[in-house]
């Protein structure tokens, strides 16, 4: 038996006797109360109290969690030429997130079965290769680094100044957001994936696997599964969103920024309540025969670490707006890095387009990279939601 199939039946063995446990704790929270009631029925409160944990709605999960190659794809049936809006974490129902005490409960992407895994489905065993080291990022140092207000670097890649940068990252976003237009259910956030085949390890190990080029069709185990992780979380804060989930590096990895660009542009002007595009991509932090694996831990789990990417402009790029992007992108680090300390690599501010001239709100974030395994990407991908939907909250309460 392969290591994946064993990791596989360990998690289903894993899952059946944590809900057992579940039953069991159930049946006995809600038999003594009752048994109680009716034992002293006369007594008001224990009446009540019954009452009101009748009146209860439980919630249950399907899992416990709390948080360039050329091929064909086959697409399936999509909303309005592939994006999703507002449809939660996937369109199969034993993927659609739940809510227990106020989180939002994701199925293990290990768990997911595609029911169309496309022409290049994610491998079901595993071989051996590149060495694979596990690593936390901590504190950069150099000239290129700068520490922003309370929390975040910025890894300043430009001619501009990193005093002016440091002045300019203190501005807020230069889009508004109101109680108005959250309580709209208008989607005020674009989710989509220019590189949206890019993949990931499926648990811990020493090695990659170097017959696979960490590409896959299967949007259960690919960075569409990262944008899922986002949507639910800023879903269950009452956050409108548009998932654009349609491939781009198909049929060739060339290419790919122009066909995004032509998938997301009408979406944007169908929805003019748009305030924030995020292209959402991983990373590939490779050498000579090593490949990394940054992560670190928050709240008891694995999160893959992430890097947001704000493109400058030398006049040559066509975005005059960027600092725009920038005062966002600045904003939504410290908001990420003060919610959970060590998330975050330094903001790359560099001489790149990634379509970021079509919004004032348009960032790309690396969620891990190709060393990541699924569960910590997914995790990593909720730490973003919640933190994003934490800061769009915020800024609708100061208008």
């Amino acid at each position: 038996m392969n290591g994946y199939e064993s990791y596989r039946r360990y998690r289903r063995s894993t899952i059946k006797h944590e809900k057992r446990r579940n039953a069991v704790k159930l049946f006995l929270f809600a038999a003594v109360p009752l048994a109680g009631a009716v034992l002293f029925r006369e007594l008001p409160e224990l009446k009540a109290a019954a009452d009101r944990f009748g009146s209860k709605e439980l919630y249950k999960s399907a899992a416990v969690s709390d948080e360039d190659s050329v091929y064909s794809f086959s697409e399936r049936d999509t909303l309005s030429g592939g994006y999703m809006l507002s449809e939660g974490f996937g369109y199969r129902e034993e993927t659609v997130p739940q809510l227990v005490t106020g989180r939002v409960v994701l199925q293990s992407p290990l768990d997911m079965i595609s029911s169309d895994p496309g022409s290049k489905p994610y491998p079901t065993s595993w071989g051996t290769g590149s060495q694979l080291i596990r690593t936390t990022y901590g504190e950069f140092y150099g000239d290129t680094y700068f520490d922003l207000d309370i929390c975040g670097q910025v890894n300043n890649k430009t001619s501009l100044s990193n005093s002016y940068l440091l002045e300019e990252s203190r501005m807020q976003p230069d889009f508004s957001v109101t109680s108005e237009d959250i309580s709209s259910g208008e989607p005020i956030v674009l989710i989509y994936h220019t590189h949206t085949t890019e993949s990931f390890e499926p648990y811990v190990r020493d090695t990659l696997d170097d017959s696979f080029n960490y590409r896959t069709t299967d949007e259960t185990k690919n960075i569409v599964m990262v944008g899922d992780a986002i949507q639910a979380e800023l879903e269950a804060h009452g956050i409108g969103v548009v998932h654009v989930r349609t491939i781009h590096d198909y049929p060739s990895y060339n290419g790919s920024y122009g066909r995004s660009r032509e998938s997301i542009l009408p979406v944007l002007e169908e929805y003019p309540s748009v305030k924030i595009a995020l292209d959402i991509h991983r990373d590939a932090i490779s050498g000579d025969n090593i490949a990394y694996q940054p992560y670190t831990e928050i709240n008891g789990r694995e999160a893959a670490q992430i890097m947001i990417i704000s493109g400058c402009d030398d006049g040559t790029l066509g975005m005059p707006d960027y600092i725009k992007n920038f005062h966002f992108a600045c904003t939504l680090q410290k908001q990420l890095e003060g919610d959970y300390p060590g998330l975050t690599r330094p903001i790359l501010f560099d001489y790149r387009h990634y379509n970021q001239d079509l919004t004032t709100g348009s960032l790309l974030i690396e969620v891990g990279s190709h060393g990541n395994t699924l569960e910590q990407v997914q995790w990593s991908g909720q730490l973003i939601g919640r933190s994003l939907s934490s800061l769009i909250e915020q800024l609708a309460e100061e208008q």
